[in-house]
């Protein structure tokens, strides 16, 4: 048979071989078309009736094809069943129906007669007339998700004043705890562990809890924001719980007046200081996490969690 490129060109290919296997420029083929009849030593076959002709009736409308275009139609669903040059791509979404970004355009955009293009400097969709920058007046355009011009300095000039703000508040905690208790002196590890074993032995807390998970600290309660029954005390607590859970237990054990659940105001509410860590806890920290055995912890009332820096 013919090459592949003879093949997908015409409806006819030269016939090298004949059907019973033979060279069929040695024996050659007698033309099927009505009335001919040629002996010919370069026949052609036609891919659409399937029968042989001469150079002359080679052609489909040459020997009246009873099967014209038949060639072409399997040409046709062969070329269909190949992958589409974008088989497997991520392409983008089209342009949904919308008008058109331009403020003075009417065009609806994104149907199947008007389709939309974006702008990414803009980020912008707009029709075919509007489509380049200089038709929709892009570069005095404020990019939609992008900050407005300025913004970045406000920001960073905010920023700033947090930042001088949580230093002003981070000094008046430091000197407002202060009053509670200073700080630790430093001792050496033999004095320490002397210290945390005496803590041991007269710490109080749940005698059930197992002493893997205890945790010894010594608990205080600030005299002048909250006032106590018992100043002082050694408890134990277990590592798992969280540091809320310590000061409702705290203040129960030295009769320290609660009223975290009752009031939202925060110059009634009772808050954990870390001596050690010269910081105050939150509520939701884990113990095992933020406290070690040994450790001093104070009840203060009024001093307030930092602030929403960015409001103020």
């Amino acid at each position: 048979m013919a090459s592949n490129v003879d093949r997908n060109e015409t409806s006819y290919v030269n016939m090298e071989e004949s059907k019973d296997g033979f060279d069929a420029s040695l024996l050659g083929k007698h033309c099927e078309f009505d009335y001919c009849n040629q002996l010919d030593f370069l026949p052609f076959f036609c891919q659409s009736c399937r029968k042989t002709f001469c150079l002359d009736h080679r052609t489909e409308g040459a020997h009246n094809c009873a099967n014209a275009g038949a060639w072409a139609q399997r040409r046709r669903q062969a070329e269909l069943a190949k992958p589409s040059v974008g088989q497997g791509r991520q392409l983008r979404d089209t342009v949904s129906q919308k008008p058109c970004a331009s403020p003075s355009c009417k065009t609806t955009i994104g149907t199947s007669l008007v389709p939309g293009v974006h702008c990414a400097s803009c980020n912008r969709d707009y029709c075919l007339k509007h489509r380049l920058k200089e038709d929709h007046d892009c570069k005095n355009l404020v990019p939609i998700g992008a900050r407005p011009p300025g913004q970045v300095d406000i920001v960073a000039s905010r920023t700033k004043s947090a930042f001088d703000k949580l230093r002003a508040w981070g000094s008046a905690k430091k000197e407002q705890a202060g009053r509670a208790l200073p700080k630790p002196k430093p001792t050496s590890a033999t004095q320490r562990l002397i210290a945390v074993n005496t803590l041991k032995k007269t710490a109080k807390g749940d005698d059930k809890l197992p002493i893997e998970k205890r945790v010894y600290v010594y608990v205080e309660a600030e005299a002048e924001t909250a006032k106590a029954k018992f100043p002082k005390g050694e408890f134990f607590f277990s590592k798992d719980w969280v540091i809320g859970r310590v000061l409702d237990e705290a203040a129960k054990r030295l009769q320290v007046e609660n009223i975290n659940n009752r009031s939202s105001e925060e110059r009634d509410k009772l808050r954990v200081f870390h001596v050690e860590g010269g910081r105050l806890l939150e509520f939701n920290e884990k113990v095992g996490t933020a406290l070690v055995s040994g450790n001093t912890i104070i009840l203060l009332r009024g001093v307030g969690p930092p602030p929403d820096l960015i409001d103020l």
